[in-house]
């Protein structure tokens, strides 16, 4: 991905002329400040230090100031296309729905989860929506109606049957930002627990026995014949988008070692401590799931990521699946550690850096100017503003 080119600013909202927050404490790369934001033309212009409000500024009134945060991998789009098992949803309306729900928990920056890779053959089908919906999104944006800035990141399903026919229809100009390799053969990885996956698929999609045993033998079939060509392929087609490779549900060392021999940049939710001390070994980023650091506890019984916060290696927090979760889970982080610049950069300059945006992440002049303003109210982080390129967005 090119982040300095035009398509990085192409359609986003349109920037505010002049903006300061003032009178906060603002979180930097290594400290916490009272002071001041400036924002000119959308872009961070000055920091002050001090207490002055000075005329025509915001009085934050001594709360923090944080980067806009920044999500690489959430499922919220997809829930609210399809709301509940089988009901389609108007996609603009969801495409709304979702860009507002994730500017009022602060994310100003979002790559856009979508699978990519269908089966058509089995008692459980899903066909291709990706192409479509990414069309929609980026029309969304043409048209300057989304608040917040953001990008595809493409779940590339290894165990499909039509992977790389749905990969051939993107392009460079996609802003394709991820492109991650999901596994999902049962008995290995996120389902290595067959029991989970039962459990999951038949709430899920209503299986009978005889439906989850036909299931688990078309996929293990899927991965004989195609897994190798499919992996292939997915990471050939990345770099044709010029986005970043994501592992996905890595558990081992040796499945570390392919994601490094890949060119994978993050692993997003090593299940094991084992992978995760492989990829900080290999210089991989390791990304893991908000919902986990505040239940205290992985819901399908992986490694709790706050143990591995304790033990050095976490990087980057997503909010998977509760997006309100992420900045939450900021501040639990900065409990554990003690230090909340540190934990900040985990929703912030961290997954910026590992998607390659220079241009936003951090309160530092000639950044974009995403902030968000919050406050404590009995130990919870409320948001209490968001600014996208200066522009107030919730």
């Amino acid at each position: 991905m090119r982040p300095d080119t035009a398509i990085a600013d192409l359609a986003d909202n349109a920037p505010v002329a002049s903006l300061c927050l003032a009178n906060a404490r603002l979180v930097l790369a290594d400290a916490v400040v009272h002071g001041s934001v400036r924002i000119e033309s959308g872009v961070i212009s000055e920091i002050l230090a001090g207490a002055h409000v000075p005329e025509g500024a915001v009085d934050c009134e001594g709360d923090h100031l944080i980067p806009g945060l920044i999500e690489l991998h959430t499922d919220n789009l997809e829930r609210h296309i399809e709301p509940r098992p089988e009901v389609d949803w108007p996609h603009l309306p969801a495409l709304l729905a979702h860009d507002g729900e994730l500017a009022s928990t602060g994310i100003t920056t979002v790559f856009d989860a979508m699978r990519v890779g269908s089966i058509q053959h089995s008692t459980t089908r899903y066909g291709a929506y990706a192409r479509q919906l990414a069309n929609e999104l980026l029309a969304a944006r043409a048209a300057g109606v989304l608040k917040i800035s953001h990008f595809l990141h493409l779940r590339a399903e290894i165990c499909s049957e039509t992977l790389l026919e749905e990969m051939e229809d993107f392009g460079a100009e996609d802003r394709v930002g991820i492109v991650s390799l999901m596994d999902h053969t049962p008995g290995q990885r996120q389902f290595r627990d067959m029991g989970a996956m039962k459990t999951y698929l038949t709430k899920k999609r209503s299986m009978t026995d005889a439906d989850f045993e036909a299931h688990v033998a078309h996929l293990r079939g899927l991965q004989d014949r195609h897994g190798v060509a499919h992996e292939a392929g997915a990471v050939r087609e990345a770099q044709r988008y010029g986005a970043v490779l994501a592992s996905h549900d890595d558990t081992t060392a040796a499945q570390v070692a392919t994601s490094h021999a890949n060119g994978v940049g993050f692993a997003e939710f090593p299940t094991t401590v084992e992978a995760a001390e492989a990829c900080h070994a290999r210089g991989i980023a390791v990304m893991m799931g908000a919902p986990n650091i505040i239940r205290g506890a992985s819901h399908s019984g992986n490694v709790s990521a706050a143990d591995l916060a304790r033990a050095g290696r976490l990087d980057i927090i997503s909010s998977d699946y509760v997006p309100s979760a992420l900045l939450l889970s900021a501040f639990r982080l900065a409990e554990i550690w003690g230090d909340l610049p540190r934990a900040i950069a985990c929703v912030t300059s961290n997954p910026a850096r590992a998607v390659r945006l220079g241009d936003r992440g951090s309160l530092r002049p000639g950044l974009r100017g995403d902030v968000v303003r919050v406050r404590h109210v009995a130990g919870t982080p409320v948001v209490r503003g968001v600014w996208s390129r200066g522009a107030r967005v919730a």
